[in-house]
């Protein structure tokens, strides 16, 4: 008999960045991010047992880009070879996964983020079925959290809704470098409404990866400074969430987005994920904001897409900038328009 489990878990858009890490999987400095809404992975998990056992892992994997399947399908038997000790009947079952996303894969939109906790969410649905063990709520997210950070650091916080801390930091109760932390509860109301829209300036793979730009960072002659810059702005960001403060908030935003494209730029050898396109969409923000003294403010994940943020009270006059002076620069003038999201869901 064939089972089937399928988790949609979504992207996140960091506010302080983790660029830069250590040992297994942990994270250099503490990190903050938005949990998306309309920006997904969806992952259905089928299993059966194996009718002759050979203790391997035996995984299908179907894509929506038949051209990456094999790629994705190897990322993904190597990662569930390395979970064998906390899930050692993997070997015991043939496996399917089928992935789709919502949004263009490699471009900076943190897929690794959606498609990497969406497989940690089924990975302890499946403990919980094949096993018949009932972890839930608060605890099945932490264990959803810690696997999701093996397999792809900044996915540790996508399990959880609105906000989540990754990192030790002393400003947030219960952080750790293990696993992320919901933050949904300290911050005030105007964040949990915030709008998040994702300007594509280009769709295609990235020159570089993220695994090898934070690699890249254990040379980067800043990088302390970076680590330290990191936890400072942390504090001040979480003391402006907290009191509704937009124009901090914003202000660090642009800052930090700014902050790791700076280190791409300054490692050896250095490189761009910027486009033409995505400076010019940053310049006609800059002074659409001093003019109209709307709170719209960027950040940039590592791609060259432009994440526009602002509170909702002012989607209208937001979304007639974008159609009318910022969608001509996206490509085929691509725009996801997003929210702050309620986290991953079973379906």
């Amino acid at each position: 008999m064939t089972n089937k489990i399928t988790w949609r878990s979504p992207s996140n858009i960091a506010i302080i960045k983790y660029w830069g890490k250590h040992g297994i999987q942990l994270p250099r400095n503490p990190s903050i991010s938005f949990t998306l809404n309309h920006a997904f992975t969806e992952m259905t998990l089928e299993y059966r047992v194996k009718e002759q056992q050979d203790n391997r892992i035996s995984l299908e994997f179907e894509f929506e880009e038949r051209d990456k399947i094999e790629k994705f399908r190897q990322k993904m038997v190597a990662f569930l070879e390395s979970q064998l000790p906390i899930f050692p009947f993997l070997i015991e079952l043939d496996l399917k996964i089928t992935s789709s996303n919502s949004f263009p894969h490699s471009a900076g939109i943190a897929s690794s983020a959606s498609s990497m906790s969406a497989l940690a969410l089924c990975l302890c649905s499946l403990e919980n079925d094949y096993l018949g063990y009932h972890t839930e709520g608060g605890d099945f997210l932490q264990k959803a959290s810690y696997l999701s950070r093996l397999a792809s650091g900044s996915a540790c916080r996508s399990v959880y809704p609105t906000m989540a801390v990754w990192g030790e930091c002393n400003d947030v109760k219960g952080s750790s470098d293990l696993f992320a932390v919901g933050f949904e509860s300290e911050i005030h109301e105007i964040f949990k409404s915030y709008h998040d829209d994702i300007l594509i300036a280009a769709t295609g793979e990235k020159s570089v990866s993220s695994r090898m730009g934070h690699g890249l960072m254990n040379d980067n002659p800043y990088a302390s400074a970076r680590y330290e810059q990191a936890r400072t702005r942390m504090s001040r960001l979480i003391a402006a969430l907290k009191a509704g403060d937009i124009e901090t908030f914003g202000q660090i935003c642009e800052d930090e987005a700014m902050t790791l494209h700076a280190l791409m730029m300054t490692t050896s050898p250095w490189f761009t994920l910027l486009k033409p396109n995505t400076l010019k969409m940053i310049e006609i923000l800059r002074g659409w904001r001093e003019t109209t003294k709307v709170p719209a403010y960027f950040s940039l994940d590592a791609g060259p897409n432009l994440h526009l943020l602002y509170p909702d009270a002012f989607e209208p006059q937001v979304k007639e900038l974008i159609n009318n002076e910022l969608k001509q620069y996206c490509e085929n003038q691509r725009v996801i328009f997003d929210t702050v999201g309620q986290g991953a869901v079973k379906l």
